[in-house]
């Protein structure tokens, strides 16, 4: 809800590896964390502007290597 999305598309990204699992409790439900709220709605913003998912993998790759800055990030586009 707080990312504006469907349950079903929150699952779909999980099951398409652009969203890692959550952790799950005691009583196996999921647990979504701040990480997984901004990843979400970074996935969400590049959908808005017609991106493929794999060039989503590619953003989120980039994004997940801290190290790189920005950089590799604006040579893709």
């Amino acid at each position: 809800t707080a990312a504006g999305t469907t349950v079903e598309t929150v699952r779909y990204y999980e099951k398409e590896g652009l969203l890692p699992a959550p952790d799950r409790g005691l009583n196996n439900y999921r647990s979504y964390g701040q990480a997984h709220l901004e990843r979400l709605r970074l996935i969400r913003n590049c959908r808005a502007l017609d991106m493929t998912q794999d060039e989503i993998r590619a953003i989120l790759s980039l994004a997940d290597n801290h190290q790189t800055g920005c950089g590799p990030i604006n040579e893709l586009f």
